[in-house]
């Protein structure tokens, strides 16, 4: 392929899946919204969920009683720069692992090609998968922690969208997706140049 390719994540990178989460599972709870911190670590643990059946009960809750990924609101900038990307030539292959819970696969593959549509956001490829690394990009985008340290293991660059799970993580890192726009460009210009290299969790300074 003669396409600069870029695997995006989608949850808390290209959809607000933390606030709307949080919305859900205030309801879930029976708890005032405000009660619950927007400081989160991956599993949610902060939201004391875990004594009401624990993260795959609120989301399963979430995704087949409350349309999460259909209602879930956009991260900001992100619709509008992919679009840019798209109309620069570049690839635009979206990884996700919205089917880990059964019997609940068609309702989050349906939300999400309606999600897609209904923001208007460019994509070639729809992938639901957790091992992204099996998913061929020149450059990842994505925050789960445990993501970027499969990818960067297995070599692949890989840009850190922040946001309160992933502090930890070392850099390359986007808070922005005008940042994120950058990095992106900045790593395109490399591979067009023939200078792309890989960079992972050791060794890279930022």
């Amino acid at each position: 392929m003669d396409n600069f390719i870029i695997g995006v994540d989608l949850d808390g990178v290209v959809g607000d899946f933390y606030g709307a989460m949080r919305k859900i599972a205030a309801e879930w709870l029976g708890r005032p919204v405000e009660s619950l911190t927007a400081d989160v670590g991956f599993g949610l643990d902060e939201w004391g969920i875990a004594e009401y059946g624990g993260y795959d009960r609120l989301h399963r809750f979430a995704v087949t009683q409350r349309n999460l990924f259909l209602d879930m609101e956009p991260v900001r900038d992100a619709p509008a720069v992919l679009r840019k990307l798209s109309a620069r030539g570049i690839w635009i292959r979206i990884i996700t692992n919205r089917l880990f819970l059964k019997y609940s696969h068609r309702t989050s593959v349906t939300q999400t090609v309606d999600w897609l549509d209904k923001y208007d956001i460019p994509y070639w490829d729809l992938c639901f998968m957790s091992d992204k690394d099996a998913v061929g990009a020149h450059v990842y985008l994505d925050d789960a922690p445990h993501n970027i340290d499969r990818l960067r293991r297995q070599g692949c660059r890989t840009i850190v969208f922040s946001n309160s799970t992933n502090r930890a993580l070392p850099g390359p890192r986007a808070d922005t997706w005008q940042q994120a726009e950058h990095l992106i460009m900045e790593a395109r210009e490399e591979w067009m140049t023939g200078t792309l290299g890989l960079f992972g969790a050791a060794g890279y300074s930022g």
